[in-house]
């Protein structure tokens, strides 16, 4: 393996909206780099295919082709692929190989994906992404964790991360990015069913009034058109997370009620958007609105039909 990561060569499993970023911000810096995606071989395959040429990175036919030509493989699929990707991977990867958990999974999940890793001689740390990917790109605020985290930081910030060593033990970032989702994925989930159901009584402005004078540094008109639009496009990607979450709470000991009603209302609103509610993927008008009531509108039409 190159000891400058600026010569690996980085394997990227997960070509979704994460996954572009970094191969994006990596490429700028002519690091080599390599995806595999399982949409590739879907109709949705021709746009990442699309992406991949334009970027100079290299698309491969599986799990196993990327590990084994990788010195660094950083995993960025939905929650629930973060165990069955490490497993994939594992099979193929060389000794001594970096494996970058980027997912949103619960500390038992990582404990068992860091088991599969290192039990094939790779070197497994786990990442906690504390914010969202877009506004900050790769250098998004990673938490990492693990045996080898103190190792790979230094290595990870010279290629533009901007990573944080938060413990030497597996599932502590993970634990600190879940029990902050319980907050910011469940506000999202609050906010879509707060603010349709006002605008199905009518006392939008009154509710949105009466939660300015209450946390007054919240523009909750913008705030609410963003948690709308993002749900909108991501809400499959959350809800996965959000079972992850739940997860993470039973494996505290309490029961998830708050977190198994948040992965429940973003499952549904990624349904009404897989129906085509909010327009069609990849146009510019789909989940675009600056308006929240465009959404909700649109919601209760569809639950009034």
């Amino acid at each position: 393996m190159a000891e400058d990561p600026k010569r690996w060569q980085i394997g990227l499993v997960g070509y979704g909206e994460v996954g572009r970023i970094l191969a994006e911000d990596l490429r700028r810096q002519d690091i080599r780099v390599s995806a595999y995606d399982i949409k590739l071989g879907s109709e949705q395959g021709v746009a990442l295919k699309q992406h991949a040429a334009t970027s100079g990175v290299v698309l491969v036919a599986s799990h196993a082709e990327l590990a084994a030509k990788s010195d660094f493989v950083i995993s960025a699929v939905t929650a629930s692929q973060a165990v069955p990707v490490a497993k994939a991977c594992a099979a193929a990867i060389n000794q001594g190989t970096w494996f970058l958990d980027f997912n949103s999974a619960s500390p038992g999940a990582k404990q068992r994906a860091a088991a599969l890793i290192d039990g094939a001689a790779g070197r497994y740390v786990e990442g906690a992404v504390m914010t969202s990917v877009p506004p900050y790109r790769i250098k998004v605020p990673l938490l990492l964790g693990g045996p080898g985290a103190r190792e790979l930081e230094p290595l990870l910030n010279a290629i533009g991360f901007a990573a944080k060593v938060a413990s030497d033990e597996l599932g502590v970032s993970s634990a600190v990015k879940m029990c902050r989702s319980i907050m910011i994925k469940g506000l999202e989930a609050m906010v879509i069913e707060s603010f349709t159901t006002a605008r199905a009584y009518g006392v939008e402005d009154a509710v949105l009034a009466s939660l300015a004078e209450t946390f007054p540094a919240i523009n909750w008109e913008k705030q609410g058109a963003y948690f709308f639009q993002r749900v909108i496009e991501h809400g499959r990607r959350r809800a996965e997370e959000v079972r992850e979450v739940a997860e993470t709470v039973r494996e505290a000991g309490l029961t998830p009620w708050s977190a198994q009603g948040t992965a429940e209302r973003q499952a549904w609103i990624a349904d009404l958007a897989d129906e085509g509610l909010f327009g069609a993927r990849g146009t510019e008008e789909f989940a675009r609105s600056a308006d929240w009531r465009t959404e909700a509108d649109r919601i209760l039409a569809r639950i009034r039909c």
